[in-house]
């Protein structure tokens, strides 16, 4: 059938089950999104799959593009997050129209929140039958416009490709984020002449990124620096994302300045090297004269810019005008790459940093050191607490000392994850995953399977609360499908204890259970019912011999492990205690 021919059809249900041309000279509206795709650098795609956009997986064959389909178009979103972070390319969601765009809604705020660039590419109903009630039909352009930096529907399939290389290059305008394609069905099925096609050649359409702001603010910023006594610097996601941490740490090592991370920077130096600080942060922020805040934005997990001492010079340093100077006045801002400008910076500071400051620098720095060695001999004795049910802070404990120098730690709880940041400190950038500042529990599943696919050689290891994990837990059965298994290490304490602190305290024990407690789960079943690996553990000495037959058994037979840790419900993370996420 001609493509003249197919455009006389009547009815979208003969458009469906019409046969695909393979005329080379032919081409459809999903071959054509696949086609982008590829050009944009995207090698896999998670899906959920559905009538309204099989069109595209015919393509992504053709294009050697892998399609990873799972149980939960929330997972597919968080995976696609996940790749982004883990390989610093587009991550890409496909998703069916109405209820495949709604349960990925979660993970796609997740990455807006966290300016990860992820593309989700949702199906519609077919324009022909606009506003009339069709399956699946809802407004999902105007739905996902608040969470996206660019979301548009796509009215024909000539342009097709053309909008996927826009809304691409979207995710990458300033600092990262997500865009939504929404693409009515018939307009992924038509067929049309392949000249008719507007398909954006790779590497015509894209500018350079890597802006340093106003040269003489990077002059000015130099000379704040040189002049520093006690200068302190936070790293925040960005730096990890744009690819900057080479330059982050040259600038930190050759201007003697105190390095802080958060967010995916974390690891970024090994503990033991001269400029990483982790526990004296708010030290810091109080003593120092200089304060550097680079790709992170004053949210609740900075007090909103309130916990740093007015008497510091404040400058903050983003990839969007956006974040600079919001919710806290500063001295200086700079928007750009950070990379880019700290490259910069430091060149404009070299050689000039006197002798007498730079012993001025390593007596803050010593001062720093002691605070953080009395810190971390305060927090040992629960480190290594024999108390059972077992204490949170030993289970973190003992996944820092379990460790491999390549392994990737994901955290997708509450209080579990928050006290785990107190002990466990990855080996290298990229190799802690979070929820971010959304705080999406759930966001386990989906970005374990994405950083084994993104990293087949390293072990990925997460941490999940038992609240988190029965969300997405399903889905290890894809990881595990596609060749991604991983270690699900479930800190278990039969509710959602974060929240049942704050309950607990305003309205007393009697009253602090409702709506948070869950009941008690061997989670090690749910490892042996996928084939996998499962194993319980209700006593601190055994969690290390657990996590290594845990080790061993994925190394073995290629499927995902379970360790249900019980631990203690009525300990809580300091953050909880203080209420911080509210503050």
């Amino acid at each position: 059938m001609s493509p003249a021919d197919k455009n006389k059809s009547t009815t979208t249900a003969t458009d469906t089950l019409a046969k695909k041309s393979r005329d080379e000279g032919i081409i459809s509206g999903g071959h054509l999104v696949a086609k982008a795709l590829k050009a944009e650098g995207v090698d896999t795609i998670f899906t959920l799959c559905g009538g309204h956009i099989i069109d595209i997986y015919d393509g992504c064959i053709d294009e050697g593009i892998r399609i990873v389909d799972v149980r939960h178009e929330q997972t597919a979103a968080h995976a696609a997050d996940g790749y982004a972070r883990q390989t610093g390319k587009l991550g890409c969601v496909v998703t069916t129209a109405g209820p495949g765009c709604t349960n990925a809604v979660t993970g796609v705020a997740t990455a807006f929140r966290s300016e990860s660039p992820i593309l989700h590419i949702g199906g519609q109903s077919s324009l022909t039958q606009h506003k009339q009630g069709s399956l699946q039909d809802l407004p999902h352009v105007d739905m996902m416009t608040p969470i996206t930096k660019f979301a548009s529907g796509v009215f024909s399939t000539e342009r097709v490709a053309d909008m996927v290389s826009m809304a691409a290059r979207e995710c990458f305008n300033g600092a990262y984020g997500p865009s939504y394609l929404e693409i009515p069905r018939d307009i992924l099925d038509a067929e049309i002449p392949i000249e008719q096609a507007r398909i954006p050649t790779p590497g015509r359409y894209r500018s350079s990124t890597k802006s340093i702001g106003d040269p003489n603010d990077i002059e000015r910023l130099a000379d704040i620096l040189i002049n520093a006594e006690r200068p302190a610097v936070l790293f925040g996601q960005q730096v990890w994302a744009s690819g900057s941490h080479g330059a982050a740490i040259d600038f930190i090592r050759s201007l003697d300045v105190p390095a802080y991370m958060n967010g995916a920077s974390r690891g970024m130096l090994p503990e033991g090297d001269p400029h990483h600080f982790d526990r004296t942060r708010s030290d810091a922020f109080k003593d120092a004269d200089v304060i550097l805040i680079v790709g992170t934005p004053f949210d609740f997990r900075m007090g909103y810019g309130k916990r740093i001492s007015d008497a510091a010079t404040l400058v903050q340093i983003d990839q969007s005008y956006a974040t600079v100077g919001k919710n806290r006045d500063i001295s200086l801002g700079i928007a750009g790459d950070p990379g880019a400008i700290l490259k910069a910076v430091e060149q404009a500071a070299s050689g000039r940093i006197s002798q007498g400051l730079k012993k001025k620098r390593q007596e803050w720095m010593s001062k720093l050191r002691g605070i953080e060695e009395t810190k971390l001999e305060k927090l040992m004795p629960i480190f290594k607490s024999e108390q059972n049910p077992i204490h949170p802070y030993r289970l973190a404990y003992e996944i820092n000392e379990f460790l491999g120098e390549d392994t990737i730690y994901i955290g997708d709880g509450g209080d579990i994850v928050t006290i785990s940041a107190q002990a466990v400190r990855p080996r290298g950038p990229g190799q802690w995953m979070d929820p971010g500042a959304l705080g999406s529990l759930g966001v386990g599943t989906g970005f374990s399977m994405a950083a084994k696919l993104a990293h087949p050689n390293k072990e990925v290891v997460c941490l999940y609360g038992d609240g988190s994990f029965g969300m997405t837990a399903f889905d290890m059965e894809t990881a595990q499908r596609f060749g991604a298994p991983y270690l699900a290490i479930v800190g278990n304490n039969s509710a959602m204890n974060q929240i049942r602190y704050g309950q607990i305290s305003k309205y007393g024990a009697q009253r602090g259970g409702v709506g948070n407690k869950l009941g008690d789960v061997d989670f090690s079943l749910f490892g042996k019912m996928i084939g996998g690996y499962g194993e319980e553990v209700r006593e601190a000495s055994q969690i290390q011999p657990a996590l290594l037959r845990a080790r061993e058994a994925i190394a073995k037979t290629g499927k995902c492990a379970v360790v249900n840790v019980w631990v203690d419900p009525n300990e809580y993370a300091p953050g909880t205690k203080a209420q911080t996420m509210y503050k």
